[in-house]
C-alpha cells in the first residue's frame, strides 16, 4: 500500500516533522539524500567527506527546523545548508591541498565540445558512479571528472553541479546562490570552459598513452 506521505509536498512534510513524526523525516531523507550526496561529492571530490557533510547537514537541519520561515522552498533551504557545510569542510583542508596536484589554468576559455550552451553534457562521458560494472578506465575517468569539478572556484563549482549534475532550473540556482541570471550564465560558462580544458587534456593523454606493460601487439 502506498504511503500517503509519498504524495505530500515538502512543506507538509516539514510541518509533520515539526509535529514529531519520524516517518515524515524519513520520507524527506529519501527524497533528497542521494542528490545531497552527489552534490557534496562533486563539490568536495571524495565520498568520505561528502558523507560527513550530508550528516552534518541533517543535524543542522533538525536544529534549525523551527526557525524556517518559508521564504524559500524547503529544497532550496536544505541544499543551502548543505552548501554551507561543504564550504566549511573545504575551508578546513590545508591550503596546499589540491586534487592530483592539478589546478585549472586561469585563462581557460573557448567553446566547449563536452557541454551545451546551458552546461548540460552533450554526451556524458561516464555515469556519475551509478554503474558498478564500469571498467577500470571508466572508473578512473569518473574520479578524474569529480576531481576536476572539485578544483573549480567555489561559485563556478556550485553553479555547475546544480545545473549539470542535479538538473536544477536556472531560477532555482539563482535563488539558492543569491545571484542574478546573468551571473549564473557567466559562472556556468567559466566552469564548463575550465572543465572542457581539463577533460580534453585527460582524454588526449589517454589516447596518446603507450600500451600497458606486458601487453602484446595484435598479430597482423
Amino acid at each position: 500500500m502506498t504511503d500517503p506521505r509519498d504524495r505530500w509536498d515538502d512543506d507538509a512534510l516539514l510541518d509533520a516533522i515539526r509535529a514529531g513524526e519520524e516517518s515524515a523525516f524519513s520520507e524527506l531523507v529519501a527524497r533528497y539524500e542521494l542528490g545531497m550526496l552527489k552534490m557534496a561529492e562533486a563539490f568536495l571530490g571524495d565520498r568520505i567527506s561528502a558523507e560527513e557533510v550530508v550528516q552534518e547537514t541533517w543535524l543542522a537541519f533538525v536544529k534549525a527546523i523551527r526557525r524556517f520561515k518559508h521564504r524559500s522552498s524547503v529544497k532550496t533551504w536544505l541544499f543551502g545548508i548543505l552548501l554551507n557545510q561543504a564550504r566549511k569542510q573545504a575551508a578546513r583542508r590545508p591550503k596546499e591541498w589540491t586534487l592530483r596536484g592539478q589546478a585549472p589554468r586561469e585563462d581557460a576559455t573557448g567553446s566547449s565540445d563536452w557541454f551545451d550552451e546551458v552546461g548540460e553534457w552533450r554526451s556524458q562521458p561516464v555515469a556519475w558512479g551509478s554503474n558498478p560494472e564500469l571498467d577500470l578506465l571508466s572508473q578512473e575517468a569518473i574520479e578524474y571528472i569529480y576531481e576536476a569539478i572539485a578544483s573549480l572556484p567555489e561559485k563556478q563549482r556550485a553553479v555547475f553541479i546544480l545545473s549539470a549534475i542535479e538538473g536544477w532550473t536556472p531560477e532555482e540556482v539563482c535563488e539558492l546562490m543569491k545571484i542574478s541570471s546573468t551571473n549564473r550564465r557567466v559562472l556556468l560558462h567559466l566552469a564548463k570552459s575550465r572543465l572542457q580544458q581539463r577533460l580534453d587534456e585527460y582524454f588526449g593523454k589517454r589516447r596518446k598513452s603507450p600500451p600497458a606493460s606486458g601487453s602484446e601487439d595484435p598479430k597482423p
